[in-house]
């Protein structure tokens, strides 16, 4: 047991998936236990079966297949966007104080408003159609990346830099052939962890003006007091999440074997 619990210690890929397998039992374990056996109100939590029995409605009876493409697209679409920006800037501003200098203020500022707090601007510049959903995912989204491919970017040895400019590299050359190669792993790990957040903005997106998407299932659900429909969709954005999360993580393996130990 002491040595299973020694500090950063790995476990093996067997034990790893016993251990994932076993929370997420013990959490509908948890969850029968308290609708099953009576403790809480199916008003206010509906039971596992329930709750499957009102998601095999939606797919059959309420079209929400197409609710699920569309928030993914939004997800992705506006998550794009941002990574199309946030990652150059942030190179930028790690590789160049003075970039760092002139940028790091307003973004650091930024990444404090809330996106939600732009959905009334949004409805008016670009209307309730995708473009005010997709950006909104894409302003919750591309300050917190900067700023988190900026640090990674600055936080590269400074002995690489300097061995690189010893053999007579250029400021370019050690942009393309040193920092980016050291940064890499650790920006898709960041690319990574700004995905899951852009799911909890689509969700606030779709909630006001929307006619499609799992956030308007969940508010119509809420409406007509259906918390099995609402746990349902709930948890599908939890699965799709873990999927992602699952291909970004056997993707990063596969582009940077070097830096598995750390993803």
């Amino acid at each position: 047991m002491n040595g299973l619990f020694t500090p950063l210690k790995p476990v093996s890929p067997g034990l790893r998936i016993v251990l994932g397998v076993s929370c997420f039992v013990l959490f509908f374990l948890g969850w029968g236990i308290a609708t099953y056996g009576g403790f809480v109100r199916p008003l206010f939590l509906a039971s596992p079966g329930d709750s499957l029995i009102a998601g095999w409605a939606l797919f059959t009876e309420f079209g929400f297949a197409e609710d699920v493409v569309v928030t993914v697209w939004r997800v992705f679409a506006g998550f794009a966007l941002a990574a199309l920006i946030a990652v150059p800037l942030g190179i930028l501003m790690g590789a160049f104080k003075p970039v760092e200098a002139f940028f790091e203020g307003f973004v650091s500022f930024a990444r404090y408003l809330p996106a939600s707090a732009f959905i009334p601007l949004l409805i008016l510049w670009a209307g309730v159609g995708e473009a005010q959903k997709i950006l909104v995912i894409f302003i919750g989204s591309v300050f917190q990346l900067v700023i988190m491919v900026a640090v990674i970017v600055g936080a590269v040895r400074v002995d690489l830099l300097e061995a690189a400019y010893t053999l007579g590299a250029t400021s370019r050359g050690v942009v393309l052939r040193v920092l980016l190669p050291a940064a890499s792993p650790q920006i898709f790990e960041a690319l990574r962890l700004v995905l899951g957040w852009a799911w909890t903005y689509v969700i606030v997106a779709e909630l006001v003006g929307a006619s499609r998407g799992i956030g308007h299932m969940i508010i119509d659900a809420q409406r007509f007091l259906d918390t099995g429909q609402m746990i349902f969709g709930i948890v599908v954005i939890g699965v799709i999440g873990l999927i992602t999360d699952l291909a970004f993580r056997a993707l990063h393996a596969r582009l940077f074997p070097w830096a598995r130990g750390r993803a």
